[in-house]
């Protein structure tokens, strides 16, 4: 029978559990264990990497690695950084193979270019100095293949010598001004309300038919833009003598215009500041505008990567430094006043004045036109809508709106009923070098046979000013919308223009087209509704951010925005500067 001896066992000193270290039986110690120093900050992702090329590769065997563009040393994800340098227990070498070389005996491709033939220049497929080429719309040369299948160049490139487009806000924001709420555009994105057919209360003024010739107009047989002296009037919401009867007998609870609407539901698009007066009285909101504001003219690319810019004003720490020169005509503020002038002359040329077709004259005269004024008002209707922005039915918030219509179209019906109303608007173009034009094709060349692509570049560099004529003319209830494309006679002059070309459309189709959410854009009108609602009386101030996607409601004295302010700052400047 076998026998069985128990081993020795070595308790501990301290009589703490397990076996003692210090009394290891030497035939067991470091047995088997290859010594590694490490560190604790090694990661230990696998034991043992087959691929590692440390042995002929110093960098990797000293786990770092060095940036090609920089010259900089870092360390490799998952290198030892202590003792690595040392032989490691699973290491292996490999073979040096810088000596063996692959013999290829097959005839490799012909170099392209460089080569000089004899005969007829270079050979086909070739790319010399002055040449053709085998690339399209390049200028040759050794660059030839810079900017290709762009305009204007790489993209970005020099962007570090652009000058800051830090604009500067539609309305000075005074100090004492206190700040209500702040609101980002992408919340006002998500907004939705829908909105019923509205209320026709009464409708003003006279149209004229439309020429229909003007949409038989080509680049061929283009037609100059003359100016037409003629009164169409802009005035705000509060100056309204309709609006003031109106809101006396209670019609609704918010009063505007179309114009100040429009802007208010396409705020997400919009890139210039702007600025909506409100006033509370009672229970009422009147939505404003100042005088000489952004409501009285209209932007150029406002859209635009690069858009239109005005010449910076002058570094008051380095007097003596250079601004970028730019052309006076093609400035921001140069461009808006140009495309007002171009839209107001393109409606008033582009209708018939003498019948046929008979003018037609609304239920009631124009209210604004007085009986001392002489000169003649232009074609021009206006009709009082209310819209209903109640979510439920006790809810009685409701909106009255001053709409406009600019001509009527003969044998659409009759314009007394809605019928056959239309809105006219125009589109110019300045200089498609110029800096700001937002790669804007020749209209002249491409406006008959690729007018696709002129739209979608219009409808990508001015998406907020389209954007605002379709929601206006949906607000008027019009049938068609005419926008005229209108350029320049010569680039260099912004006084003469021609009439390239006429597109009709329907509102609710072109919305579409871009994009254009109504409900979205009631959302946001009953959205500043509840915040003005909630305010007491007094007079207030929505204010776009000039340079963030943000509008900010101000609380405001009520002398702001008037000619007692103004009065009054300059009795305190003539009370300082006497002595």
């Amino acid at each position: 029978m076998a026998s069985f001896s128990l081993p020795q066992i070595h308790d501990n000193t301290d009589g703490s559990w397990g076996p003692s270290s210090s009394n290891l039986p030497e035939t067991f110690k470091f047995k088997d264990i290859p010594y590694a120093p490490y560190s604790k900050s090694d990661k230990l992702g696998r034991f043992a990497d087959w691929n590692d090329l440390s042995g002929d590769n110093r960098q990797a065997a000293s786990g770092t690695t060095v940036n090609p563009r920089t010259g900089t040393r870092g360390r490799r994800d998952g290198a030892q950084t202590f003792g690595s340098g040392l032989p490691s227990a699973f290491s292996f070498q490999v073979e040096d193979e810088s000596s063996f070389s692959l013999v290829d005996n097959k005839v490799g491709p012909p170099r392209r270019g460089g080569a000089f033939t004899r005969g007829r220049g270079t050979s086909r497929g070739t790319t010399s100095y002055g040449s053709r080429g085998s690339q399209r719309n390049t200028r040759g040369g050794f660059t030839a293949n810079r900017g290709t299948g762009q305009r204007g160049g790489r993209r970005g490139w020099r962007d570090w010598e652009k000058n800051n487009r830090t604009r500067e806000s539609s309305v000075a924001i005074d100090p004492s001004w206190q700040m209500l709420e702040e609101i980002e555009f992408h919340r006002l994105a998500k907004l939705r309300l829908d909105v019923d057919e509205p209320e026709e209360l009464e409708s003003y003024g006279r149209l004229y038919g439309y020429n229909k010739a003007y949409d038989r107009i080509t680049t061929k047989t283009e037609r100059p833009l003359q100016p037409v002296d003629r009164i169409k009037y802009n005035t705000t919401t509060s100056d309204d003598p309709i609006i003031q009867q109106l809101a006396s007998k209670g019609t609704a609870a918010i009063y505007a215009t179309d114009v100040i609407l429009s802007v208010l539901m396409c705020a997400p698009r919009s890139v210039y500041p702007w600025d909506i007066v409100i006033i509370r009285e009672g229970d009422k909101v009147f939505l404003d505008k100042r005088d000489g504001g952004p409501f009285d003219t209209v932007t150029v690319n406002e859209n635009a990567a690069d858009p239109p810019q005005d010449p910076p004003a002058p570094n008051a720490s380095n007097p003596n430094e250079k601004a970028p020169e730019l052309s006076s005509i093609n400035t921001a503020t140069s461009l808006s006043l140009e495309a007002t002038y171009i839209n107001q002359n393109f409606g008033f040329q582009s209708v018939v004045e003498t019948s046929p077709p008979p003018l037609i004259d609304f239920d009631k005269p124009n209210p604004f036109h007085g009986p001392d004024e002489t000169e003649p008002l232009a074609s021009c209707g206006y009709r009082y809508r209310v819209f209903d922005l109640g979510i439920t039915d006790e809810e009685n918030i409701k909106i009255c709106v001053r709409t406009e219509v600019d001509a009527y179209l003969p044998g659409q019906g009759n314009p007394l009923h809605g019928q056959g109303l239309t809105t006219i608007r125009a589109l110019n173009e300045f200089d498609p070098r110029s800096p700001g034009a937002g790669g804007a094709p020749d209209w002249r060349s491409k406006l008959d046979s690729q007018r696709g692509a002129v739209v979608a570049t219009e409808m990508k560099n001015n998406s907020c000013k389209l954007a605002k004529w379709t929601v206006q003319s949906i607000l008027a209830g019009a049938e068609q919308m005419k926008i005229g494309y209108v350029s320049r006679a010569n680039p260099r002059d912004n006084t003469r223009h021609v009439i390239l070309s006429t597109a009709s459309m329907r509102p609710m189709d072109f919305a579409a087209q871009l994009n254009v959410s109504l409900a979205n854009g009631w959302g946001i009108v009953r959205t500043v509704a509840d915040l003005c609602l909630k305010m007491p009386e007094g007079k207030y101030v929505l204010v776009k951010d000039p340079n963030k996607p943000v509008i900010r409601l101000y609380a405001v004295p009520f002398s702001a925005f008037t000619g007692e302010e103004e009065e009054e700052e300059g009795a305190a400047s003539e009370e300082e500067a006497e002595p």
